[in-house]
């Protein structure tokens, strides 16, 4: 299980064309289009309400230094996404780097955190949306009927603005995705519009004394319960504050949820032409113009009205503007509130439903949700993203778990840091558009800066965080790991090796066979004896020849090669050693002078061997057959007679040759109960185990083992 569940998606797979044409989403962005997309998301309606809820309640006017510490923060982990969204450009993001770099069941948690993220977002901003909608009917003294007022504006329970607004972005989203870029092109344009008007309004109330003092003093602050806030009072003794360097810091935490939408961007790589350069240019520039706008309008706000007099119940830009007397301008933000909002729904359901896609496309969802539909776009996996989003906005008090959206965008955050260098370590060979340079320190750096603001979230969003990612562990487990596609093109694990000794070498004493007999040691002057075959490989080599009488065979080993020829004894035949399980049994031993060679017993070879040479005026003789199936071409011929030729291959136990008659026929062991046994020649077997008779010869040159004896 191991094995499996930390199994990696290969880079090549992720972004080659494993997936077939007929998943390929289409291509239709640039890198404008990236920048849009980012500030789509990133500027809504809480630039115009952040900058005045931090100056009035935690930093004063240093909220500026507030923005751009959050922003850095931001910037660093945005250069990872710029490195991974170029390496792997593929529509999963976090999920899918995560997947490539560190392994499956990491890859879906995190995948299981965007979906936590980006399903709580659309239906909190679909309520918010609903609210400043609401507001906005109110201000221009729009009639609303008494049936519909109890139905909107409200923050939980049914509302109908909240639905038809997500209900339209999501039929929006299923339908192309052209019709989706230009609406949002649309849009985005309209509220920097209005975001332009509201700074360059601003600036003409702009007061430089009331930024003095620019930190104001520290104060005691109630405690917020986050898990900081617990460690420095374990630590110091003391309470949290406000104001004051710690103040600044933290603001900052805060302030991240107004930036967090860049990493959106790399949804979007997939449907982007030469996505390896221009998705890091589409990170980037959405995050430096965010940063940006957020800054100038924190400076315009605290230069316009000292901090210390701003509501904190009711911060915000609109309240700024009724302090000095710009009321209409209230209207204008509302619209440009209404607008942001809008943008920010349309963005985070087209990066919900390409996740969605990636996990259904992977096998980690059902496989229905990875398919696109007529117009090449995740149809499947946007109704039923959308439909989930549309049930939570109007059953759960999604307005009351908004920091969970912050919680899983900083656990996303981690991964995709570490996943710099790990894939620099593992995969240095993979080309890299864009680099991050010195990239285990930004890294490093990365990952201490999101602990530090995942330690500002209260107690309660850790615990809510824990339980929907052990839902999701179980859901894995259930369904995701047997159905994954990695799981079913990855190649099973080779079987565990066997280690035999095939060669133990000619001189390895052998095992004891199952039906070998001792050796008989030959007497003086007399033939030797032999013991029938042994179910070795190979007899082994000869027994040392007795003075003046022909050699003995020693045991068999289960070698491949049975050794030399023995040296012939004085006035005697030549030893050989016996033959082993090669293709050929050995070598005829060079003829005594005036005496017959002498030939190793067959081994159970595919080819015996040749016979002997015949001496002359005499018989040949010739060595048992092995069970092989060829025994092997015919000896030649005796001077004036018909050549001879091995007997039918019998099984492993045959017997022991007999030592040929002066003037007569070769003597062959009883057979054995071999598969060819038939009768013996000239009708009836023969009552003496030892004895055959001559053979006819055989047509055409090679013994046919059914030919008639």
């Amino acid at each position: 299980m191991s094995r499996s569940v930390f199994r990696r998606l290969p880079v090549e797979q992720a972004v080659g064309d494993h997936y077939g044409g007929r998943h390929r989403l289409r291509a239709v962005y640039r890198t404008p289009d990236l920048v849009v997309l980012g500030l789509g998301v990133m500027i809504g309606a809480g630039i115009f309400s952040i900058a005045a809820r931090q100056a009035a309640g935690t930093a004063g006017p240093a909220v500026v230094v507030s923005f751009l510490i959050a922003g850095g923060v931001c910037l660093l982990a945005a250069l990872a996404y710029a490195e991974m969204g170029a390496l792997v450009p593929v529509a999963g993001s976090a999920y899918a780097f995560t997947y490539v770099a560190f392994g499956e069941i990491w890859g879906w948690l995190v995948g299981w955190s965007l979906v936590l993220e980006l399903l709580l977002a659309a239906s909190a901003v679909s309520r918010a949306w609903s609210l400043y909608a609401a507001q906005t009917l109110a201000g221009f003294d729009v009639p609303v009927p008494g049936w519909l007022g109890g139905l909107i504006g409200q923050r939980t329970g049914f509302d109908v603005f909240a639905l038809a607004i997500l209900a339209l972005l999501v039929l929006l989203v299923a339908i192309g995705g052209r019709v989706g870029l230009r609406t949002l092109w649309l849009i985005v344009v309209a509220k920097l519009a209005v975001l332009g008007l509201v700074v360059g309004v601003g600036a003409t109330y702009f007061d430089a004394g009331n930024l003095r003092p620019f930190v104001p003093p520290a104060r005691p602050a109630p405690s917020g319960g986050t898990m900081l806030e617990s460690a420095v009072s374990a630590l110091t003794g003391g309470g949290p504050q406000v104001f004051g360097v710690w103040g600044v810091l933290a603001a900052a935490p805060a302030i991240v949820f107004a930036y967090i939408g860049f990493d959106l961007v790399a949804t979007a790589a997939e449907e982007t032409g030469d996505a390896p350069r221009r998705v890091p240019r589409g990170i980037l520039g959405a995050l430096v113009a965010a940063i940006v706008g957020y800054t100038a309008v924190a400076l315009v706000l605290t230069a316009m009205v000292r901090y210390d007099r701003i509501d904190p119940e009711a911060a915000t830009l609109s309240g700024a503007f009724d302090a000095v007397g710009a009321g209409g301008m209230g209207r204008v933000i509302d619209i440009g509130a209404v607008l942001g909002l809008t943008t920010v729904i349309l963005v985070v359901l087209v990066a919900l439903t390409r996740v969605v896609f990636s996990l259904g496309r992977d096998g980690l969802l059902p496989a229905s949700l990875g398919r696109t539909g007529r117009y090449r776009v995740p149809t499947r996996a946007t109704l039923v993203a959308g439909g989930a989003a549309i049930v939570m906005t109007q059953t759960v008090d999604v307005l009351a778990l908004e920091p969970l959206v912050v919680m899983g965008a900083l656990f996303t955050f981690l991964f995709v840091a570490a996943a710099v260098p790990a894939l620099r370590r593992s995969r240095p060979d993979l080309p890299r558009p864009f680099r991050v340079r010195a990239p285990r320190t930004v890294a490093t750096a990365t990952i201490v800066l999101v602990v530090w603001l995942l330690s500002n979230l209260p107690f309660s969003t850790l615990g809510w965080f824990a339980c929907w990612m052990a839902a999701g562990l179980a859901v894995y487990l259930l369904y995701g790991r047997r159905h994954s596609h990695l799981r079913q093109t990855d190649p099973p694990p080779p079987p565990a090796s066997r280690t035999p000794t095939q060669n133990p070498g000619p001189f390895t004493p052998p095992p004891p066979a199952r039906d070998a007999r001792p050796f008989t040691p030959p007497p003086r002057g007399g033939p030797p004896t032999h013991d029938p075959l042994s179910p070795a490989r190979n007899a082994g080599p000869l027994a040392p020849p007795p003075q003046g009488g022909p050699p003995s065979h020693g045991p068999a080993s289960p070698s491949r090669d049975a050794g030399p020829f023995a040296s012939p004894p004085e006035g005697g035949s030549p030893s050989h050693g016996s033959a082993s399980p090669g293709r050929d049994a050995g070598r005829f031993a060079p003829p005594p002078p005036g005496g017959p060679p002498s030939h190793g017993s067959a081994s159970p070879a595919q080819n015996a061997g040749p016979l002997a040479p015949s001496p002359q005026g005499g018989a040949p003789t010739h060595d048992p057959a092995s069970p092989s199936r060829d025994a092997g071409p015919l000896a030649p011929p005796q001077q004036g007679g018909p050549p001879t030729h091995d007997s039918p291959p019998p099984a492993r136990d045959a017997g022991p040759l007999a030592p040929p008659p002066q003037g007569g026929s070769p003597s062959h062991g009883s057979a054995s109960p071999s598969r060819d046994g038939g009768p013996s020649p000239r009708g009836g077997r023969s009552s003496d185990p030892f004895a055959v008779p001559p053979m006819d010869v055989p047509r055409r040159g090679r013994y046919r083992r059914d030919a008639p004896q």
